[in-house]
C-alpha cells in the first residue's frame, strides 16, 4: 500500500487520489499542509526540500510532484491506456500535462488568491481584471483543443492529461466571476462527470 502526505482539499493531491481511484490502488494518506502536519520542518523537507504536498511513500522510494506521482503509479500498474507506452501518444499526453502545470496554473494564480483565497496581496483592481482575463484567454485554449478532439483531451480516450485539467476545469468553473461560455469545457465536463474519480475527488463532490 502507498502512502500519500497531504491534505484532500489540496488540488494537485487530490490529482493524485483521482489516479489512485482510476487505477484501483489502495493507499494511505495523511493530512499535511494548511491547517494541518506543517511541511515546513526538517523531517518533511527531508521528503520534499519544496516543502510542498502532495509526497508519495512506496515502500523506501520517495516521490513529490503531482503530475510526476500520477504518472508513476500508472506506470508501477502498467495501464497504457491512461498513459502510452509509444513515443507519440505518449507526448502528446505530457505535453497537455505540462501546459497545465506552467501556462495554465500560472494563468489562474492571481485571480484565484484574489477571488477565492481572499489574500491582501491580490487585491489591485486592474491585475485582477487582467489575471482573469489572461485565465480565460487559456481556457479558450482548452476550449478549442476539445471542440477538434469531441471527447478528451489527446482524442477519443480519457488518459492522465483529462485527470489534471479536469481539475483545473473545475477550479474554473467554481472560482465566482464571470465566465464565457465555452460549450466545449461544459461538455468535457459533463464527460468528466460521469467517472467515479472525478465526483469523488475531481469537482469536490459536486458534479
Amino acid at each position: 500500500m502507498v502512502k500519500i502526505l497531504g491534505k484532500a482539499s489540496s488540488i494537485n493531491v487530490r490529482k493524485v487520489l483521482w489516479t489512485c481511484e482510476e487505477l484501483g490502488i489502495d493507499y494511505e494518506r495523511e493530512d499535511w499542509g494548511s491547517g494541518f502536519q506543517s511541511t515546513d520542518t526538517r523531517a518533511f523537507k527531508a521528503l520534499n526540500p519544496n516543502a510542498m504536498v502532495p509526497v508519495l511513500m512506496d515502500g523506501d522510494f520517495v516521490l513529490w510532484e503531482s503530475n510526476t506521482i500520477c504518472r508513476y503509479l500508472i506506470a508501477r500498474q502498467a495501464r497504457e491506456d491512461l498513459l502510452p507506452s509509444q513515443p507519440q501518444p505518449r507526448a502528446l499526453v505530457e505535453q497537455w500535462m505540462d501546459w497545465q502545470a506552467t501556462e495554465l496554473n500560472n494563468a489562474w494564480r492571481y485571480a484565484f488568491m484574489s477571488l477565492v483565497r481572499h489574500s491582501a496581496a491580490h487585491a489591485d483592481p486592474g491585475a485582477l481584471a487582467a489575471g482573469i482575463q489572461g485565465w480565460h484567454d487559456k481556457m479558450q485554449i482548452l476550449n478549442d483543443q476539445l471542440a477538434r478532439t469531441g471527447a478528451f483531451i489527446t482524442g477519443p480516450d480519457f488518459t492522465v492529461a483529462d485527470i489534471v485539467l479536469g481539475l483545473s476545469v473545475n477550479r474554473w468553473n467554481m472560482t465566482p466571476m464571470a465566465r464565457p461560455d465555452l460549450p466545449a469545457i461544459k461538455a468535457y465536463h459533463q464527460r468528466l462527470a460521469l467517472r467515479d474519480g472525478f465526483r469523488k475527488f475531481g469537482c469536490n463532490g459536486t458534479p
